[in-house]
């Protein structure tokens, strides 16, 4: 085995209901999969093939820390969605098989640099720097899927007491096995995998000190406040 020529980085966890934590590997996310949501961003929903986008692993924030504001952004906006962490690795997974490599469900949030989302979409670049910064995604304990029906249930978010957004995972376009299943076909999931599956319509922007609830009927919350905008000096 060869040495490592720096330290081995941390592996991002995230807490769960059993006591232990979820190691993170990798984190995917869902776009436009609420059509009153894609509607709300200037789209027509249909049953095309969803698309997909990444974060780091290292932009978990969890055990309801606060969340810098992330420099660069004059228009940061919350996305609340039902986070899936996959516990049995496979390619190519039947939708029938799919929830079969659910190890539980947590509640999530997408944050999102919109400015730099719009100007990049703009010129035809890629989004990552919109969407993959350093902690982007708050995401709060997970529960086993045992205790999960992930087919409906209320998902919401408020901001600093207001609700914000409201919808039921009913609503959404591509179900979590259908998302697992697709996305199985484009990369081998592995275990440590999570999946933001998508957010109702509703989002908006937040600022500094805002605080940020997220719920999904039946898996939980998740909590975070923004610290200050950054200093320009």
């Amino acid at each position: 085995m060869t040495d490592l020529v720096i330290p081995a980085p941390a592996t991002p966890s995230v807490p769960t209901t059993t006591g232990g934590r979820f190691p993170v590997r990798r984190v995917f996310c869902v776009g436009r999969n609420y059509a009153a949501h894609a509607r709300e961003m200037g789209h027509d929903p249909d049953r095309e093939p969803p698309f997909f986008f990444t974060k780091p692993a290292d932009a978990v924030v969890t055990d309801d820390a606060g969340t810098p504001y992330p420099p660069m952004t004059e228009r940061l906006e919350h996305e609340v969605e039902l986070v899936v962490a996959v516990g049995v690795g496979g390619a190519d997974i039947p939708v029938d098989d799919a929830l079969d490599h659910v190890w539980g469900y947590g509640v999530g949030l997408d944050l999102t640099r919109r400015d730099l989302q719009a100007e990049a979409k703009r010129l035809g670049r890629p989004w990552d720097m919109a969407k993959g910064f350093d902690a982007s995604a708050p995401i709060g304990t997970l529960v086993p899927a045992a205790d999960v029906d992930p087919t409906h249930g209320t998902i919401a978010l408020t901001v600093d007491g207001e609700r914000r957004q409201h919808g039921d995972l009913a609503d959404q376009i591509w179900s979590v096995a259908e998302v697992l299943a697709e996305l199985s076909r484009a990369v081998r999931l592995e275990p440590g995998d999570l999946v933001m599956t998508g957010t109702p319509d509703g989002v908006g922007v937040v600022a500094p000190g805002s605080v940020l609830v997220g719920t999904v009927e039946g898996v939980g919350t998740v909590r975070t406040t923004l610290g200050p905008a950054p200093s320009l000096t």
